[in-house]
Order: C-alpha cells, then sequence, then structure tokens
C-alpha cells in the first residue's frame, strides 16, 4: 500500500505506556501511518488543526480537559471529523 493511501492516525492518551502501545500497533499496520501524538486535549486539538488526521484515537481521560471536551472542540471546526473515543473499563468494587 503506498503512502498517500494509508490511514493517517492522531493518537491522544495521557498515559505514555499506553500511547507508545497503541502506536507501536498503528506502525506495525501496512495500511496505517501515525500522524501524530498528544497527551492533553489541548494538544489534541492543536495537533488535529495541524495534521488533519483521518482518525482521531481519543482517550475519555486527559489531564486538562475530557476526551469528550476535546472532541467538541474538534468537532466544533471540522464536522467531519472521524474520533474513536477509548477509555479503560472502570472496575466496579468486588467485580472480577
Amino acid at each position: 500500500m503506498s503512502a498517500e493511501t494509508k490511514i493517517r492516525v492522531l493518537c491522544v492518551d495521557d498515559h505514555p505506556l499506553m500511547r507508545v502501545g497503541i502506536v507501536a500497533v498503528i506502525r506495525h499496520e501496512s495500511d496505517m501511518d501515525v500522524a501524530g501524538e498528544a497527551s492533553t486535549g489541548r494538544e489534541a486539538i492543536h495537533l488535529f488543526r495541524e495534521l488533519r488526521p483521518d482518525v482521531t484515537l481519543m482517550d475519555l481521560r486527559l489531564p486538562d480537559m475530557s476526551g469528550i471536551e476535546a472532541l467538541i472542540a474538534i468537532r466544533a471546526q471540522f464536522p467531519c471529523a472521524r474520533v474513536i473515543v477509548l477509555t479503560p473499563r472502570r472496575q466496579e468494587a468486588g467485580a472480577p
């Protein structure tokens, strides 16, 4: 697959280990490319404006604003932006 047809992905997660893992998986795919990485909502908004990725993988829990707030800000300027929300499953007390 040529570089022109690769899916460009912006990865947004404040946990470095999670972000590094996701980026490694994306880089291993022949039809995907990492457009950029962000660790905060504000950084995600800035990088989206600059890079215009095809897809953004967005964590809901970010240190400066929620992923939902960042998503709303991005979609306000870029209504066709495609965002996949990632978030860890919250384990309830006493659940396996």
